[in-house]
């Protein structure tokens, strides 16, 4: 395999030579660089990398990376990736990526590769420009180890400096937070983040942390920090910029945002741009890695040639817009284009000057001065011709391919993109005969394998290779395209719940005393120690204190704050409308009830998917399951296994894969024989979702159909009466499926889809089926209703909330109307390869919109599609879209619907005030689908003051930029609208009387206790007050943030059990430190509030003399054990009159009488469930 006079050769090279390995396929590359870097190693201790490797693309970097680790995972490898945002942009570059390039030049600066290879690995966009200078990135990192006297004000000053971003919990790349003597922050390249400790000047440890919890995860020795920007604010470099800035552009006009942001010290987006003139001396990377040799990858020559071509025109075009500025718009001055990146010439002379290898996947004849070395690797076999085949059954084939090879004497290594479809590819080969299969982690584990072993590896390649003595075949050979990348990490459900919190000013609604408007946090003093209490301010005036610790009788009141008014301290309003909802509510939940128990009684199919076809169609979905993705599969075939009708929810973000889960029910349900009904609510997205059923059932004896106004009225006859005879087994179509004509001979499951478009009367037919089939529906922005079915629990709910690996979030701004802004984000998108919707709220909005793009994008295509458009016009508009004939497609709402167009990656909206919050959700959701970066632009108008709707609508929009934000933001919409009448058509003010939290509550409450068969009479939320004289409060020194101290008294207020308060507090000890004496005795309080709880206890009072308990509503679990235990005590206990028990003891502090309560309320439990049980 290998070829040693190759790899001395590579050695023997002199600056300015040139090899070509010729017969180099993608894929084998790894194993040749690996060979390379070990021939090279040692040669010159001073290099800083052994051999450079320069990619034509980002994706190819990433494969080679990957591909290292297995070819060799005992040689160093580092990458250097470019900006991810196009030359003389608006925007700058992510922060991740400008971290892992300042991580990878400062290693560059501040080590030498030695005697162990090390491969620098880059792309030809990142190598074409200029960096930083070798002697900045030497001066400018920074290091700090335990025991170490550290100036912390200094560090701060250093974080700020380079590029971090302060914030109130630390949980991404480049951020910080400050808290007393404690410093957490996220610096780029580590697994994690990191908590320094000082005490004074001195660090005292350094320890890793888990964001998503906040806990700390283990102490580190030592740290080194590089800058997380290429631009940092020092005076110098403001000084710099400012004199550069001039000089090149000369005086500055009025409105220049860029100058006057870094004058006042700003960072301002996208300023990386003007690099050069902050820091004139820059180098470039071939300066970095010396005289290393310089391999380039097939086609890198003819990237380089596109590059440079591309910036030169990125450059005209800004040029020209400035000449011809349109009024309003900020000016772009750009640099010329030799003083960021390379010039041709200068291309030309670093690759004349260094030794090049270049790789080329073809044979190659010598010739032209450059000696050409045949690796003998070719492209490996793929299974195109069996996939295309019905007749073969394409894994037969790939195990007697690798049976053959087998033969040759050949170890076979079987490549898949991930643990998941390994483990998945290799049951299916074995179903089919592949015997003796064994899993490795590096390619020299298969050289120890017998002859008949087929090894099973992670290797993420696009195609197999074969070589003399090895033969790979990789997943993508056998099942075609795989878009599988490595796991992300999640955020945890602390971070919504954070995000929810109570701030001043909201209004708030008491469980006792109705709705009010939340003051603050007020200190006062009770029993002489101070106590933290919420302050609400009532009707006339009036205030009440709630003691922090029954803060969980507060609930939000929701967002249409404006109609609420507040009720009368100690009135009797509140009661009485609480009271007539709580018997609305019943009737209501007795409905709900209803409704699901004739479901639960009902029979219903079961459906369990056949084994080894069911393997083969998990095989053919292109893409790893995110763990949600399964649990939703997983919950969705339990549900149709039951044998009770399934109702179930599938809330996903756009694009996290809700279709591949009604894939999986389809399948389970066709293969046993009967009909599954899929409804969508446009034909557009009818057709897509044919498209993507025909393809995925092709080769299983399943007839999928389509019921639609593009369907011919003849094909459509026929369609119906497939359906009433049973020939049909997959229908999927409009509203229309739901219609009288159509007439199913043995429907199993209907899937609903996009189920925010059906109106209630569609609803109430599917509301009929749903008592007999499977009902499955999916949504990205569930409506209100929907959700609080689910969230109350009469339909069952999955949420997919983890992005598709690999998937970047859309990047959304919200700005006035410029027709610059417009015009540069389709070029932009244009230039890059790519399509643009342009949405209007309203078909009159089209015409001149249309004329609008004609005047100021000339050289791009424009395609229009509006709900009004004959069937055959719109289908042959979107399809000349999709196959990319049109630049822009402008529409109306009509695309908000599911559609599916990949290379479509930059939405304009026009007017976005005028559309909904989930709606504008949904329509961001059509771009970024695939693994480029989307742009979503949502223009309001120019000059005219948006309504506070319209405003709040787009910052919450504009807030929501994680990935899965759909739930969220469909909860927030429940907030601001609320969620109308659960059974029909009326629409309810139950919300608007109680509040949107507590409405949800009893409705709950109410389902819960019906479910149980509990009598409805027991009473609603209640909280225990507890006096002992201890203080209970969290000191502003310890948790200094307002906001943040809001979060934890809630959370605190809804822990139910001890262990979990336990974890809660060494939670807060990691976050902030040691817990100072009174925030131990909220904990205790807390202990005695739960323990409370289960003694049914109301009141408990602890004094110097001793303690008083009363219970709620005077009732006691176990009365007869309460009187033996009273007994028990002799003189030390005795009962009131007012039927409160008094144990009397002498206290001498607040601990004595904190441990004494803790035991007498333990003790109490005990007795109270000895008769539970």
């Amino acid at each position: 395999m290998k070829s040693p006079p190759a790899f001395l050769a590579v050695a023997a090279l002199k600056p300015g030579e040139r090899i070509l390995f010729s017969s180099a396929p993608d894929g084998f590359d790894a194993i040749l660089l690996a060979d390379a870097a070990r021939a090279l190693a040692g040669q010159d201790d001073k290099r800083s990398v052994t051999l450079l490797h320069v990619s034509r693309d980002g994706q190819r970097m990433a494969a080679l990376e990957a591909g290292l680790g297995f070819a060799a995972p005992e040689i160093e490898t580092i990458s250097f990736p470019a900006w991810d945002c196009q030359p003389y942009d608006r925007i700058g570059p992510n922060a991740a990526t400008s971290a892992q390039r300042m991580t990878t030049l400062a290693r560059l600066a501040r080590t030498r590769a030695g005697a162990q290879p090390r491969i620098l690995l880059t792309t030809v966009n990142a190598i074409l420009q200029r960096v930083a200078s070798l002697q900045r990135m030497k001066a400018e990192s920074f290091s700090a180890a335990p025991g170490h006297s550290v100036d912390m004000d200094g560090v701060v000053q250093w974080l700020e400096r380079n590029g971090f971003l302060r914030s109130s919990t630390v949980r991404d790349v480049g951020e910080y937070a400050l808290r007393g003597g404690i410093l957490d922050l996220y610096p780029a390249g580590l697994p994690a983040p990191v908590r320094l400790d000082f005490f004074g000047d001195t660090l005292e440890s350094i320890r890793a942390f888990d964001p998503e919890t906040q806990r700390t995860t283990g102490p580190w020795r030592a740290l080194d920090l590089t800058p997380m920007s290429e631009v940092t604010l020092t005076s110098d470099n403001i000084r710099s910029f400012r004199q550069n800035y001039l000089a090149t552009f000369g005086a500055v006009t009025k409105s220049d945002p860029l100058y006057e942001a870094i004058s006042e010290g700003r960072r301002y987006p996208g300023m990386e741009h003007w690099l050069p003139l902050f820091t004139p001396d820059l180098d470039t990377l071939f300066d970095y890695v010396g005289d290393a040799p310089v391999f380039l990858d097939a086609l890198a020559d003819d990237a380089a040639g596109e590059r440079l071509a591309q910036i030169a025109d990125y450059h005209d075009a800004r040029a020209e817009a400035l000449n011809h500025a349109a009024a309003g718009a900020a000016p772009y001055k750009p640099l010329g284009p030799g003083q960021l990146y390379l010039t041709p010439e200068e291309w030309s002379a670093a690759l004349a000057q260094a030794p090049a290898a270049r790789l080329t996947p073809f044979a190659s004849p010598e010739g032209g001065g450059t000696r050409a070395i045949d690796m003998g690797a070719r492209q490996g076999r793929n299974f195109a011709p069996e996939r295309a085949d019905e007749s073969v059954n394409v894994f037969e084939g790939a195990v007697a391919h690798i049976r053959a090879l087998q033969q040759q004497k050949k170890k076979v290594i079987v490549a898949a993109w991930s643990d998941g479809s390994r483990d998945r590819l290799a049951t299916v080969l074995a179903d089919h005969d592949l015997k003796r299969a064994t899993n490795i982690s590096a390619l020299s584990h298969a050289q120890a394998l017998r002859g008949d072993e087929t090894a099973f590896a992670v290797w993420g390649i696009e195609a197999g290779f074969e070589t003399a003595d090895l033969a790979v075949v990789a997943e993508q050979d056998i099942l075609g395209d795989r878009l599988v990348r490595a796991k992300k990490k999640r955020r945890g459900a602390d971070f919504i719940a954070e995000a929810a919190s109570l701030s001043a000013g909201d209004l708030v609604v008491h469980v006792d005393h109705g709705i009010a408007r939340f003051i603050g946090l007020k200190t006062i003093e009770v029993g002489g120690a101070p106590h933290d209490c919420c302050e609400l301010e009532y009707a006339g005036g009036d205030r009440l204190f709630l003691p922090v610790e029954n803060i969980e009788l507060l609930s939000r009141y929701g967002a249409e704050e404006t109609a609420a008014t507040l009720d009368r301290l100690g009135g009797g309003g509140w009661q009485a409308r609480k009271a007539k909802l709580k018997e609305r509510i019943r009737e209501m939940a007795g409905k709900l009830m209803a409704i699901a128990a004739q479901r639960a009684m009902k029979e219903a199919p079961r459906f369990v998917p056949p084994d080894g076809l069911y393997d083969e169609f998990r095989a053919r979905f292109p893409y790893e399951e995110t763990e949600d993705q399964q649990s939703s599969i997983d919950a969705t075939l339990d549900d149709l296994g039951l044998g009770r009708p399934m109702d179930r929810l599938i809330c996903g973000d756009v694009g996290f894969g809700k279709t591949e889960v009604a894939l999986r029910a389809a399948f389970a349900v066709a293969l046993n024989g009967k009909q599954v009904a899929v409804v969508v609510p446009t034909t557009l997205l009818a057709r897509q979702h044919h498209k993507t059923f025909s393809e995925r059932f092709k080769g299983l004896p399943v007839r999928v159909a389509q019921a639609s106004r593009f369907v011919p009225s003849a094909e459509l006859k026929k369609v119906k009466e497939g359906i009433a005879d049973g020939s049909v087994d997959i229908v999927v179509g409009t509203h229309a499926l739901l219609g009288k004509q159509i007439n199913f001979r043995d429907l199993g499951l209907v899937i609903v889809d996009e189920e925010q478009h059906f109106g209630v009367a569609h609803k109430e037919k599917l509301k009929e089926l749903r008592a007999e089939v499977h009902v499955l529906t999916l949504s990205a922005t569930p409506i209100p209703r929907t959700l609080q079915l689910a969230m109350t629990g009469v339909r069952d709910l999955s949420i997919i909330a983890t992005p598709p690996v690999d998937r970047l979030t859309v990047r959304t701004f919200i700005t006035p109307f410029d027709p610059l802004s417009v015009r540069e984000a389709i070029l932009r998108e244009r230039y890059r390869g790519g399509q643009t919707f342009y949405v209007c709220p309203r078909i009159d909005d089209i015409a001149d919109a249309r004329a609008f793009l004609e005047t100021q994008v000339p050289e791009a295509k424009v395609g229009v599609a509006h709900g009004q458009m004959p069937a055959q016009q719109l289908e042959d508009v979107m399809t000349a879209f999709y196959e990319g004939k049109y630049d822009i497609l402008l529409s109306t709402a009509i695309v908000e619907s599911g559609l599916d167009i990949p290379t479509a990656n930059t939405m304009i909206v026009h007017r976005a005030d005028m559309f909904g919050l989930a709606q504008l959700y949904q329509l961001r959701g059509r771009v970024g689908r695939s693994k480029t970066r989307a742009y979503a632009l949502f223009t309001v108008p120019a000059n005219r003051t948006l309504t506070p709707q319209a405003e709040k609508r787009l910052k919450v929009l504009q807030s929501l930029d994680t990935l899965g934000a759909g739930f969220q933001l469909a909860s927030h919409d429940l907030d601001i609208r609320g969620a109308g009448n659960l059974l029909g058509e009326e629409q309810s003010g139950h919300i608007k009387e109680v509040g949107y939290e507590l409405y949800q509550q009893m409705l709950e409450e109410t389902i819960a206790q019906m479910k149980a068969g509990v009598p409805l009479e027991s009473e609603g939320a209640w909280s225990p007050t507890i006096q002992v004289g201890a203080p209970v409060t969290i000191p502003e020194q310890y948790v200094p943030d307002l906001d943040v101290r809001m979060q934890l008294y809630r959370r605190l207020a809804s822990i139910e059990d001890e262990k979990e308060l336990q974890a809660f507090a060494a939670e807060l000890g990691d976050r902030f430190g040691k817990l100072p004496a009174d925030v131990e005795q909220l904990f205790k309080i807390v202990g005695i509030k739960i323990l409370c709880r289960r003694a049914n206890v109301a009141k408990v009072e602890a004094g110097p003399k001793g303690i008083v308990v009363q219970f709620r509503d005077n009732l006691f679990a176990n009365p007869a054990g309460l009187v033996q235990y009273v007994a028990r005590q002799g003189s030390l206990a005795k009962v009131r009159p007012d039927m409160s028990v008094v144990f009397i003891d002498n206290f001498e502090t607040t601990d004595a009488r904190l441990k004494q309560t803790q035991r007498l309320l333990r003790e109490l439990v005990s007795v109270a469930e000895k008769k539970a049980a």
